[in-house]
């Protein structure tokens, strides 16, 4: 494929699972989509199109800018190839950065073999050309590269991000065991929450559903919230043009709600979490907290809307025969409460789920880090309380 003057290829990672609604994102910005895999989305554009992407995207970890890409079976010839690069132009012989790798290819007994040699090759090509050397290290602070090396095929990266994008800036209090931020935004987009009809997050833990549906009604780029990304330490970083696109996000951003987002918690600590990050994020006025159980959830009458809940799955030993009723009162809260909105489950935990009662309309496959999860979905209407206890959301087809 020929790419326009400036051009290159921009591969931008999320987690498993959520291609779908990352390739949705990047049309919606307006790049082309010329490439997907199952944790992939390919597009292209210059550099200065990253700092765009890494502002509004919510369902990307990173987004790499391909300098470089060969066939090797060789660690050496991984050197000879990236020594060519003109790393000059792009880090600082003062500076800092790390290189983080993908590595899969028999030409190495130890993947880490192929950061080591990436690394050196970049240290030997600036030193040569510039009299010094930059520091470097694991910690993704500063400027950032990024290796992929498959088989015999290897392509070598800017990491424009740094830290990965679900490191959104405003949860300084995770309390527990939170959903990552970009899972909570595809979830989110799964639902098909049009951003007006009310969002309830009952059992909220430190906030991140709520927060992330504020951020999207709100239309606030999640990048807003962060301080520090890995474009901002490389020479070609054009600090003009990021206070233009940030100028922009913040003028595109609303003031106030169309709708109402409710999050309940019975933890006072978990609630006081949730409030911080709320404040962090810049989304404390347009949600509603309270502590309460999540039977006691304040419920509009009538909708529409959706209610979602993120319960916990049961991992620990013992635990699951726990939990079993609360997933029952789940059930039971959702046909006699929440009449009038679609309701959602997020769950790891199949035998749980049954324990619901309801019938799912959609099981939506998602991945929590690596545990095999369903969103499930619920149309409840009048009549819902005379649906059938016990079938199994992941097997049965839905009406």
């Amino acid at each position: 494929m020929v790419l326009p003057a400036g051009h290159s290829k921009i591969v931008l990672t999320c987690p498993k699972g959520i291609a779908p609604y990352l390739k949705d994102e990047v049309a919606a910005l307006g790049f082309p989509v010329i490439g997907t895999a199952e944790a992939t989305v390919d597009t292209h554009g210059t550099f200065d199109d990253t700092m765009k992407l890494n502002l509004h995207l919510r369902t990307a970890h990173r987004v790499l800018f391909l300098l470089h890409e060969f066939d090797t079976n060789h660690p050496d010839t991984l050197y000879r190839e990236i020594v060519d690069v003109p790393w000059e132009n792009y880090l600082k012989a003062d500076g800092y950065f790390s290189v983080h790798s993908a590595v899969s290819t028999d030409a190495l007994r130890d993947p880490r073999f192929g950061t080591l040699r990436c690394k050196d090759a970049i240290v030997d090509r600036i030193r040569n050309k510039c009299g010094r050397r930059p520091d470097s290290g694991s910690e993704p602070l500063g400027a950032a590269v990024f290796l992929h090396w498959q088989d015999n095929h290897a392509s070598v990266y800017l990491d424009t991000s740094g830290e990965p994008l679900s490191r959104r800036g405003y949860r300084k209090n995770p309390f527990k065991a939170p959903m990552q931020e970009t899972l909570a935004a595809a979830a989110i987009l799964a639902t098909t929450w049009n951003k007006k009809e009310i969002f309830i997050n009952p059992m909220c833990g430190s906030g991140t559903l709520a927060i992330e549906a504020a951020l999207m009604a709100l239309r606030r780029a999640p990048g807003l919230s962060r301080d520090n990304f890995g474009f901002m330490h490389l020479k070609i970083f054009n600090k003009a043009r990021w206070n233009t696109l940030t100028k922009e996000a913040w003028r595109d951003t609303g003031s106030t709600l169309d709708t109402k987002i409710v999050a309940t918690d019975i933890d006072p600590e978990a609630i006081v979490a949730a409030k911080k990050n709320a404040r962090d994020a810049g989304v404390e006025n347009s949600i509603v907290f309270e502590v309460c159980d999540f039977r006691q959830t304040p419920v509009p009458h009538g909708g529409p809307g959706v209610v979602f809940f993120n319960p916990e799955y049961g991992e620990r030993l013992g635990l699951e025969a726990e939990l079993e009723p609360i997933y029952t009162a789940i059930g039971d809260f959702l046909k006699k409460t929440c009449i009038g909105y679609r309701g959602y489950v997020f769950t790891g935990n199949l035998a749980l789920a049954k324990k619901i009662g309801l019938k799912s309309s959609r099981r939506i496959q998602f991945f929590n880090s690596n545990l095999e999860c369903r969103l499930l979905e619920f149309e409840l209407y009048e009549g819902t309380q005379q649906q059938q206890r016990g079938l199994s959301p992941w097997d049965q087809e839905g009406p």
